[in-house]
């Protein structure tokens, strides 16, 4: 690795350490260096408060000047809750940035890289490992309004998430579930069916290494056509805010008597079987700043985002056991495929050992566009959910 590598690459690690709780803005990690000396870091801070590169400049002060700056992702040029970084940067004098990501704001992207460029810095794109998974997010809500959607499970290697009696108490190991709370402190809004907010009455908080939850908790989204979300869930008693999707099939006394408890209801389109249409919660999860979304439903939440093809990612943990039973719970169901060609195919993976278990991640792709198409085409927005 070349040392121009390796700054960049101490800039990716920064912004992997404030993932979450920079959103709606991308976590960005920046590193001024000046005759091969780092005299300045910065990581993006809270909404509202300096991005990365800012902070890299108030530490390296008066230092800043004739200084080569490397940051994951373009400087914005515009106005917004801050100034721009680009100003900034020129006016201290820096003579050379190096970005890993352009902007994928379709508004601005290229428009900080031009704009360094006409003041006389040499600006230089450096791919790094790490730094576009930094931006997936990120980069399907600006341009589309919709979050990513992740979706995560556990299974058993016989490919079951609960025996036939219903118990899932654990299939993976303490090590995969803590690592399931790192994805927790690092999304916006947690999404579950209603069957699983009836059957395991969950918190669905985000919390530290001894069970504590943390300050900054992501929505808890529970799918619930009708509002059968018990008032007395545990969720209801946690930090943070739960939403309760559900359509106008709700009765009204459900609907007071849930917000009463203290979630909010969100009343949202469905089709003629009276089921939430995700689509639409997805846009209202959008509409309101959520960036990353991870669904932890049971099958039948995670075959409706997949038949309808809103998944943009998956973790799959596989637990070295076998729990058998023909009616035992499978982590994705639906309508499903009819071919093996017209099968989700995941791309881009890697896996990775996390105590006893395996880890899988990767981007769900559709074998068959075609069969992707009529799917869409033919009405299956509206389908069963938890």
């Amino acid at each position: 690795m070349t040392q121009a590598m390796g700054h960049m690459q101490r800039a990716v690690e920064l912004a992997q350490e404030v993932v979450g709780s920079t959103s709606p803005n991308p976590a960005v990690g920046a590193v001024l260096v000046k005759d091969g000396v780092e005299i300045g870091t910065g990581t993006t801070q809270p909404p509202g408060q300096d991005h990365a590169e800012i902070v890299a400049l108030k530490q390296s002060s008066d230092q800043a000047r004739g200084a080569t700056l490397y940051t994951t992702l373009e400087p914005c040029c515009t106005w917004g809750r801050t100034p721009p970084c680009t100003k900034a940067i020129i006016t201290a004098g820096i003579t050379e940035v190096h970005y890993a990501v352009i902007d994928p704001n379709p508004d601005v992207s290229g428009k900080g890289r031009d704009e360094l460029a006409a003041a006389g810095i040499v600006v230089v794109e450096e791919e790094s490992e790490g730094a576009r998974e930094l931006y997936e997010a990120f980069a399907k809500q600006i341009t589309t309004g919709t979050p990513f959607v992740t979706v995560k499970y556990a299974m058993t290697l016989d490919g079951k998430i609960a025996t036939h009696t219903g118990d899932s108490k654990w299939v993976t190991g303490p090590e995969a579930r803590g690592f399931v709370q790192q994805m927790r402190r690092v999304c916006d809004a947690i999404l579950v069916g209603v069957n699983t907010a009836l059957t395991d009455d969950p918190y669905l908080t985000a919390r530290d290494d001894d069970g504590t939850p943390l300050e900054r908790q992501p929505l808890r989204v529970v799918l619930d056509s009708v509002c059968h979300t018990p008032v007395k869930s545990m969720m209801f008693n946690q930090p943070g805010s739960t939403l309760i999707a559900t359509t106008q099939a709700a009765p009204d006394e459900r609907v007071l008597a849930l917000e009463q408890a203290g979630a909010e209801v969100a009343v949202l389109p469905s089709g003629e079987d009276r089921r939430v249409d995700l689509r639409a919660l997805l846009s209202h999860l959008g509409s309101r700043g959520v960036v990353n979304l991870l669904v932890e439903g049971g099958g039948s939440v995670h075959g409706a985002f997949f038949d309808m093809g809103l998944v943009d990612k998956v973790y799959a943990f596989v637990a070295p056991v076998i729990v058998g039973g023909e009616t035992s719970l499978s982590p994705v169901e639906g309508s499903g495929i009819v071919m093996m060609a017209d099968a989700w195919t995941l791309t881009g993976t890697r896996t990775e050992q996390i105590g006893p278990d395996w880890l899988i991640i990767g981007y769900p792709t559709r074998k068959s566009s075609v069969t992707d198409s009529f799917d869409r085409d033919n009405g299956t927005d509206n389908l069963e959910i938890e």
